[in-house]
């Protein structure tokens, strides 16, 4: 059993190099599209939704490497992976092909609030634990 879980932490981090390299392939590219484009502002914003995509994998990567070594997986990596997500459906948002309706901002904007709310509950809690006397 313990072979299969390391077979199966190759396979992740194999899966996490890849989808950086081709993360990052993709934000030169949305570069390239808007130089020719002529239409930075716009490529900008792609670029910008890319590399946060790309930021959202190396806490991945960082989380998997700290496992590895022997740390337990926080939970607010992963919170913290879906605020970015969030974050960056609200800045590539404005640039969609379609215009986005008043109830579709309101829906990832309220998700991020919810989402900024429960990491601030987890790392509250998590001091509380760590230090029950309020050092």
């Amino acid at each position: 059993m313990l072979y299969l879980n390391g077979l199966a932490h190759i396979i992740i981090g194999l899966a996490l190099a890849t989808s950086i390299i081709m993360f990052t392939w993709l934000f030169f590219i949305e570069i390239n599209t808007a130089a020719n484009a002529h239409n930075l502002i716009h490529g900008f914003i792609h670029a910008l939704g890319t590399l946060m995509l790309l930021w959202s994998i190396s806490a991945l990567i960082s989380a998997e490497m700290r496992y590895l070594n022997g740390s337990k997986l926080e939970v607010e990596t992963f919170i913290e992976v879906v605020m970015v997500l969030f974050l960056r459906k609200l800045i590539v948002l404005p640039v969609q092909d379609s215009t986005p309706t008043f109830e579709e901002v309101g829906i990832w904007v309220g998700g991020a609030f919810l989402i900024g709310l429960l990491y601030i509950l987890v790392i509250r809690i998590k001091k509380i634990i760590s230090d029950p006397k309020g050092k």
